[in-house]
C-alpha cells in the first residue's frame, strides 16, 4: 500500500512569507502522494479588527458569529488558500484548494451549546475520502483550509488539527497514511522552556505517564488527543516538530505511534 503523508502547518509558517515560501518549496518535492492542510494565521483576526468586528476567544478557541464566519470564509478559503495553491502552481506541484464542502469532503455538526456558545463552529461527523483519492491518483494535491460544512448550506470554522488527524483516518482505508503537525517547537517537550528537550518516542503507555506528570498539559492536550485518535483509526504514524523533521533527516522532532 502506498504512502500518504498528510501534513498541517499553522499559523507561524503562514504570517512569515518567507517560512511559508521555504516549505512550499520543500514540500512540492516530496515525491509520495501529498495533501495539505492549513491554519489562518493572524490575517482574519487583524481584517476583523480593520472591519470594527469583535473578536471573541474562549480557552484560546474562536466565537464564530456570522460575520465572523463572513471573515474567516474570505480569509481562509479565499486568500491564504489561494496563494498557497499558486505558489504550489510556480513550483510544479498541481494543487488544488478545499474546504469540506467541496466534494462534499469534510461534514461537521454544529458544535452544541453546553456552557459556551461556539456560535458556527464545526465537529467533524465524517470524511468522505473517494473525491480526494481520485485527485491523489491523478497527482493531484488537495490543499485544506479550516472550514467544513453540515449538507444543510452552512459553513462551519472547525479545527485545523482535527481536520488533518480526520482526514489521515479517512484515506487511511486507500493509503498507509502518515500525519505531520508542524509547528514551531521542535516536538513534545520534557521541559516546555527547553527546546531541545524533545520526546522523541510517545507510544499511549508513555502518554498516560506524561500526562499524570503534568509534563504534557495545557495547549499541547488536545493535540496529543488528536494524534492517538488518529494511531487508534489506523493511521501507521504521526509526528510533531519543525517543518524541517520532513525533510531534514538530522532534524530532532516527536513520533507517535501505538506501541
Amino acid at each position: 500500500m502506498e504512502t500518504l503523508k498528510v501534513i498541517k502547518i499553522g499559523g507561524n509558517i503562514i504570517d512569515d512569507e518567507a517560512a511559508l515560501d521555504a516549505f512550499l518549496s520543500e514540500f512540492s518535492k516530496i515525491k509520495s502522494p501529498k495533501l495539505l492542510v492549513h491554519g489562518g494565521g493572524k490575517l482574519a483576526t487583524q481584517l476583523s479588527k480593520q472591519m470594527n468586528v469583535e473578536v471573541k476567544m474562549v480557552d484560546g478557541r474562536r466565537v464564530t458569529d456570522q460575520d465572523t464566519l463572513d471573515i474567516i470564509t474570505m480569509v481562509y478559503a479565499g486568500k491564504i488558500n489561494k496563494q498557497i495553491v499558486a505558489k504550489l502552481q510556480s513550483k510544479q506541484c498541481n494543487a488544488l484548494g478545499f474546504t469540506g464542502a467541496d466534494g462534499n469532503s469534510i461534514v461537521s455538526d454544529k458544535r452544541p451549546v453546553k456552557t459556551i456558545d461556539y456560535g458556527f463552529v464545526g465537529d467533524v461527523k465524517h470524511v468522505n475520502p473517494a473525491v480526494l483519492n481520485l485527485l491523489l491518483e491523478n497527482g493531484i494535491t488537495p490543499v485544506f483550509c479550516a472550514i467544513t460544512h453540515d449538507e444543510k448550506g452552512q459553513l462551519l470554522n472547525t479545527n485545523a488539527d482535527t481536520i488533518a488527524s480526520e482526514l489521515a483516518i479517512g484515506l487511511a482505508s486507500f493509503y498507509q497514511t502518515e500525519l505531520y503537525y508542524c509547528f514551531e517547537k521542535n516536538g513534545v517537550l520534557q521541559d516546555i522552556n527547553d527546546d531541545n528537550s524533545v520526546i522523541e518516542h510517545i507510544n499511549t503507555t508513555a502518554y498516560e505517564k506524561l500526562v499524570e506528570d503534568g509534563i504534557i498539559s495545557d495547549g499541547m492536550l488536545p493535540k496529543l488527543n488528536n494524534c492517538f485518535h488518529a494511531i487508534q483509526k489506523n493511521v501507521k504514524k504521526v509526528c510533531i516538530g519543525k517543518p524541517e523533521m520532513l525533510f531534514d533527516a538530522s532534524s530532532k522532532f516527536t513520533t507517535i505511534t501505538a506501541d
